[in-house]
């Protein structure tokens, strides 16, 4: 057993019945590739590269994908950050419209992962991947709760998240101080063009909004209306970001565009 490294987040999924349940929880096409994330001593890996021959699993730790090139000889290991991966060079690689990604995923760089996956979203045909509980509820989370913020906005404008279930802490080595969660990110064949609105506008519209969640729009957009020299429409001036759903932030991004 590989002793875990704290500043990569690992914490080692030991159960087989919780790992059972993980890869049984995709399913890929036909003409999908899976990809892994983050499989550390190989507890998903072996099942999943004995089900898919389109297979390949990223890891940033050298002891780990040395240690899973000696146990799972053939799989293919890519080693490195996920961070820095290609999703459209990996489907090339692997020879595939799209890509299903499953994984546990270090928990402190869990945001920079999704919204990679996102920025990734026509190559994506579905993501299982176990998370820190809190953060799972985010994703799911409506408007006017306290958990809806931009995560909830920006996974919700691309996919459908459903909370799987949740994983007990005792199953991981070392266990871990937070609970647990899969979910299940379900991408569309065809996604939303959103009206052709600018992802990275639309993302920044989103973020400001909700840096400062406590204040209504017209003060939180300030900045960005000065910007654009425009007014908000009188019918979100007093709301809050959280009253918004998904869908009217698109629709306030195109006004904004379109009036600016």
């Amino acid at each position: 057993m590989l002793k875990p490294i704290k500043r990569l987040g690992q914490n080692f999924l030991q159960d087989p019945n919780t790992i059972r349940k993980i890869v049984d929880a995709i399913t890929p096409a036909a003409e999908d590739a899976v990809v892994e994330i983050g499989p550390g001593t190989g507890a998903l890996t072996g099942l999943l590269s004995q089900r898919y021959h389109r297979f390949s699993a990223i890891e940033i730790d050298p002891r780990a994908a040395e240690l899973l090139r000696e146990t799972l000889p053939g799989v293919d290991i890519i080693e490195g950050d996920v961070l820095d991966v290609s999703w459209a060079d990996l489907a090339t690689r692997l020879e595939a419209p799209r890509l299903c990604v499953i994984g546990n995923l270090p928990y402190y760089i869990t945001s920079q992962i999704l919204f990679s996956l996102l920025d990734a979203a026509p190559l994506i045909s579905e993501v299982v991947i176990m998370m820190q509980y809190e953060v799972a509820a985010r994703l799911i989370a409506s408007p006017r709760t306290k958990e809806y913020g931009i995560l909830s906005v920006a996974v919700q404008l691309s996919a459908t998240p459903k909370l799987l279930f949740p994983v007990s802490r005792n199953v991981f080595y070392p266990r871990p101080d937070v609970r647990s969660a899969v979910v299940r990110l379900s991408f569309p064949e065809k996604l939303e063009e959103h009206g052709g609105v600018d992802p990275k506008f639309l993302r920044r519209l989103v973020r400001m909004a909700f840096n400062q969640r406590r204040k209504t729009l017209r003060n939180s957009l300030s900045a960005l209306t000065a910007e654009l020299g425009v007014a908000l429409p009188e019918n979100v001036t007093s709301r809050r970001a959280e009253e918004l759903a998904p869908e009217d932030f698109v629709d306030l991004a195109l006004y904004l565009l379109r009036t600016a």
